[in-house]
């Protein structure tokens, strides 16, 4: 029995294993897709460039003669190698793949010229770019090496991962109005606010999620709310007071807390001051969340 059911559970783990696979696969191809759409119909004919790794193959392309397929593999071998001792082979092995797919698709396919208009070249080169990237990264590789350097970088020095990657996108950028002038450097610096904006919203989906401490004298019946009321799931911590004069005891609290989406946190707030003014609510963001009531309505 004990065998059978063991045997039960691998099978299992085997199709959620094959199924996440078979995913990864389907989101890096339509990354790939979608990124080569940005850069040979908007980006590589009139000549802009975006930040990172990207950006730089598209500035080397845009001033030689060496196609972008060899560059983006070349300046990406480097950050490679670095995601394979940080972050293991298996990451490595899919970025590799990625990446040459890319240089592939780039070489084997070509589009025509979509529009002229270099505001719409920025703005739906960067979104098709951004979504190519922000897909590979959630099927757990990447297409451009810039968030590995970061990452090492960061961890060397005080520097934030966001920090590095503005000092990096800050050089490009600056040797794009030196070597391409003000205005397409400009345009460009668009095509990466873009891009960026639009990778945050692939990776971290529509909802974004505020996690809310609550300390309340009334933390009972905020809690009632907020599993009858919000149909949210709640966390109860057994806390003591530490804003006391010395030599008075010790009191004792339930601190709660809860992971909202953006758009509960204005009803939550007055919830809670309808219940309790005095409460005192902390309010931080949160990247991503799984499991638990968030993501489905309790049934009560």
């Amino acid at each position: 029995m004990a065998t059978t059911s063991l045997m039960t559970r691998k099978a299992y783990l085997r199709k959620i294993a094959n199924r996440r696979l078979l995913l990864d696969i389907l989101m890096t191809g339509l990354g790939i897709a979608s990124a080569t759409l940005g850069l040979k119909a908007f980006l590589l004919p009139n000549d802009f460039i975006d930040g990172g790794v990207t950006g730089i193959s598209l500035l080397v392309a845009a001033l030689t003669d060496v196609g972008l397929p060899l560059l983006i593999i070349a300046f990406n071998i480097p950050f490679i190698l670095m995601g394979y001792f940080q972050m293991g082979k298996r990451f490595a092995v899919k970025t590799i793949t990625a990446i040459v797919g890319l240089a592939l698709a780039l070489y084997l396919f070509d589009f025509s010229i979509i529009t002229s208009d270099k505001l719409l070249i920025s703005v739906f080169g960067g979104f098709f770019l951004g979504l190519g990237i922000g897909l590979a990264v959630r099927s757990g590789c990447v297409i451009d090496g810039t968030e590995i350097l970061a990452l090492y970088i960061s961890k060397k020095t005080p520097l934030t991962i966001g920090a590095v990657i503005l000092l990096i996108n800050l050089v490009i950028f600056s040797f794009a109005a030196w070597l391409l002038g003000i205005e397409p450097a400009l345009y460009s610096l668009l095509t990466y606010l873009v891009a960026s904006r639009t990778i945050d919203f692939v990776v971290h989906g529509i909802e974004e999620y505020t996690g809310v401490t609550i300390i309340s004298q009334k933390s009972e019946d905020i809690r009632m709310m907020i599993i009858g009321t919000m149909n949210r799931g709640v966390t109860v911590y057994k806390a003591k007071g530490g804003y006391r004069s010395q030599g008075v005891p010790e009191k004792e609290m339930e601190v709660l807390f809860t992971v909202m989406t953006n758009l509960e946190i204005t009803r939550l707030k007055n919830e809670v001051e309808r219940i309790d003014p005095n409460a005192f609510l902390v309010m931080s963001t949160v990247n991503e969340t799984k499991g638990g009531t968030l993501k489905r309505r309790r049934v009560l």
